[in-house]
C-alpha cells in the first residue's frame, strides 16, 4: 500500500477542502461573539438560530463541514482504495467532530 501525501481522488481533494474550511466558519463564529454581548444563547439550536444567526449559523456550518470530512474520507479511503495523509487527517478530525456532536446530543449540559 503506498501512501501519499495528497489525495488523488476527487473525494480525497474535497474531504481536504472541507477540512480546510471548517476552521475558517469557527473563526467567523467565534468573531461574531462581540455583536451578541448582551443577547441571551436560545435553549435549543433553533431558537439560538434566531436569536444570533451571526454564531449558530456558521458554527453549524463549521460542524456540517467536519462531518462532511469524514463521511466523504472514509467513502474515498474505503471505495477509492486513496491513501493519503490529509484524507487520514481530514477523516481522523471528522470522526473527533462526530464524536464530540453526539455527545452533545446525548449528554447535554
Amino acid at each position: 500500500m503506498k501512501i501519499d501525501i495528497i489525495p488523488k481522488s476527487i473525494l480525497g481533494k474535497v474531504s481536504a477542502i472541507l477540512l480546510i474550511i471548517m476552521p475558517i466558519f469557527l473563526f467567523i463564529g467565534m468573531k461574531s461573539v462581540v455583536l451578541y454581548e448582551g443577547i441571551q444563547s436560545g435553549r435549543t439550536i433553533l431558537q439560538d438560530i434566531i436569536l444570533r444567526p451571526g454564531i449558530a449559523l456558521p458554527m453549524l456550518a463549521a460542524f456540517i463541514s467536519g462531518i462532511s470530512a469524514f463521511v466523504t474520507g472514509m467513502t474515498g479511503i474505503i471505495r477509492k482504495k486513496d491513501h493519503s495523509v490529509i484524507i487520514f487527517l481530514s477523516t481522523t478530525m471528522g470522526f473527533f467532530v462526530l464524536l464530540w456532536v453526539l455527545a452533545e446530543i446525548l449528554f447535554p449540559h
